[in-house]
């Protein structure tokens, strides 16, 4: 079982998925519930939302793309700022209008296709870009571990410890199935510890209801709040394209091919307007579960879905959620620890299986500067929007990107001309025999 991989269409055995399904959505829990308290809204229809959004996501796509759609950061800018002035009824209205203009851009891929994306995106760029979603969140790691605090607890560095060497040498030492479920595992070894060393506030869970209904209402449109909010569709298309072409090198398929950067960009705006119509915040791909998928060989579609339902049943369930809700930060930080990481290390395997030529001063100039734009912490701001870190890197890597085509078509290059040369002179080679 630890050799086998699970790819996306195969549908494992219920006494497999329902751990399988519970580990994906113990990773994107934390995030997720995030979003909506720097919000001030209610979690509860979040995780309804994000288990509905999901199941759209896989219906859209026809079960080909598997994804977890948790609640997206890349609004929290605007949408606090038009939240101050109109309230959040107003950023709803913002939110249905970005995912709208989302599924408009959707179609335009659909037009186009999406060979463009090689041109503007070379491996030299794309590697260090994919790499980047995950070390961009390496701090936010060490920071719910506790790890970055002026004074540091040692509570929270053994419970941090614990739960990420569990994942770690678990993901090598279990055998059977309990070799794809280490993180899991993981996390429920991180809580005893938790537990033991007296960090859990079980409080939370004692003032819980058992059972909750999750506050809907309509979104209202102001057309300053959408303006405001617009110019975030760049950065969650920048940030969807990554994570479709990392998943698509985690899971061994094109999934801009097939089912196609149209469905999956689609399935994303179309569940980012529906949440935000009735009282959600935006959805987005989650790179803990892409993390999850790099880690234990499980691409399947079914055990997505099986988050997804297990999600919304937590949006019902008050003392469910709110004991999830209890897992300490060392917990998370422990296993984001080790998720981020293996979204950097697929973003280097790109330039492996790319076989990137480092001779070359463009491929050496594009990943250098992709790297440190993204790393620098250099931001650049649009109205109510703020681009930095992958998304700051990925534009600039489309714009050098492009000059390069451009350079090319226009013969101005110097590494073109080596490579016509060696072409013509293989060519010259075999006409000779």
């Amino acid at each position: 079982m630890s050799s086998k991989i699970i790819q996306v269409n195969e549908r494992p055995p219920l006494s497999q998925a329902i751990p399988l399904s519970i580990q994906h959505m113990f990773a994107m829990f934390g995030a997720s519930v995030l979003v909506p308290s720097v919000f001030g809204i209610d979690p509860a229809i979040v995780l309804l939302m994000n288990g509905v959004g999901t199941l759209l996501f896989i219906l859209i796509t026809k079960g080909r793309a598997p994804a977890y759609l948790g609640s997206s950061f890349a609004f929290l800018a605007a949408g606090g700022v038009v939240i101050q002035k109109y309230g959040f009824e107003y950023a709803q209205g913002g939110f249905v209008a970005v995912g709208i203009c989302g599924c408009i851009l959707a179609l335009i891929v659909y037009k186009f296709g999406t060979n463009w994306i090689d041109y503007v995106l070379p491996p030299a760029a794309m590697g260090p870009v994919v790499a980047l979603i995950g070390l961009e969140l390496a701090s936010n790691a060490a920071s719910n571990a506790g790890l970055l605090d002026e004074t540091i607890d040692m509570k929270n560095v053994v419970v941090f410890l614990i739960t990420l060497c569990v994942a770690v040498f678990g993901s090598i030492l279990f055998r059977k199935f309990l070799a794809v479920i280490p993180i899991l595992i993981a996390i429920i070894a991180g809580y005893v510890a938790a537990c033991i060393a007296g960090i859990v506030d079980f409080q939370t869970v004692a003032n819980a209801s058992f059972f909750s209904l999750p506050h809907f209402q309509l979104a209202k449109f102001n057309m300053e709040a959408i303006v405001t909010m617009l110019p975030v569709l760049l950065v969650i298309a920048s940030e969807h394209i990554g994570h479709q072409i990392v998943t698509s090198k985690v899971v061994g398929r094109d999934l801009l091919k097939d089912p196609g950067l149209h469905r999956s960009l689609f399935a994303d705006n179309f569940s980012t307007a529906l949440s935000g119509l009735i009282g959600s915040v935006p959805t987005t791909t989650y790179g803990e579960n892409i993390g999850v998928m790099a880690m234990t060989k499980v691409y399947s579609v079914w055990v997505i879905g099986g988050a997804a339902v297990f999600s919304m049943v937590c949006a019902f369930i008050g003392k469910l959620s709110a004991l999830i809700s209890s897992i300490p930060g060392p917990v998370i930080g422990g296993i984001s620890f080790l998720l981020y990481g293996m979204i950097g290390a697929s973003g280097l395997r790109i330039l492996v299986d790319a076989k990137v030529d480092y001779g070359k001063a463009r491929n050496q100039a594009l990943t250098a500067v992709v790297f440190v734009t993204g790393l620098s912490g250099i931001s650049l701001n649009f109205g109510g929007v703020q681009l930095t870190g992958m998304v700051l890197a990925c534009v600039v890597g489309m714009i050098m990107g492009l000059l390069f085509y451009i350079f090319d078509k226009l013969h101005w290059t110097n590494d073109r001309e080596e490579e016509e040369v060696v072409e013509a002179s293989v060519a010259s080679s075999l006409e000779k025999k």
